[in-house]
């Protein structure tokens, strides 16, 4: 399936993607571009690499672990996928 990737779309997958590893007391609705994933998220370094899978099976994409290692917020990690898929 090749669709044209934009910031839109990646925003919007990505964003089911990380819904899915919330913990209990965040609201999806508080899912925003500045929000840190671990420290704001409360998403655990565990769930951050099953994002990551996530996130490369969905793009068809490969993350090494230094690009990993910048996927610090929501805007980071949109910013991470549509640079890796252009």
């Amino acid at each position: 399936m090749n669709m044209t990737i934009t910031q839109e779309n990646v925003k919007t997958d990505l964003l089911e993607i990380i819904r899915s590893y919330l913990s209990e007391e965040i609201e999806a609705s508080e899912i925003s571009g500045d929000k840190h994933l671990i420290n704001d998220l409360k998403i655990n370094s565990a769930h951050i690499v099953d994002i990551v899978l996530d996130i490369e099976d969905k793009f068809d994409i490969m993350i090494d672990d230094d690009a990993i290692g910048k996927m610090n917020t929501v805007q980071d990690s949109i910013d991470m996928v549509l640079k890796k898929a252009a």
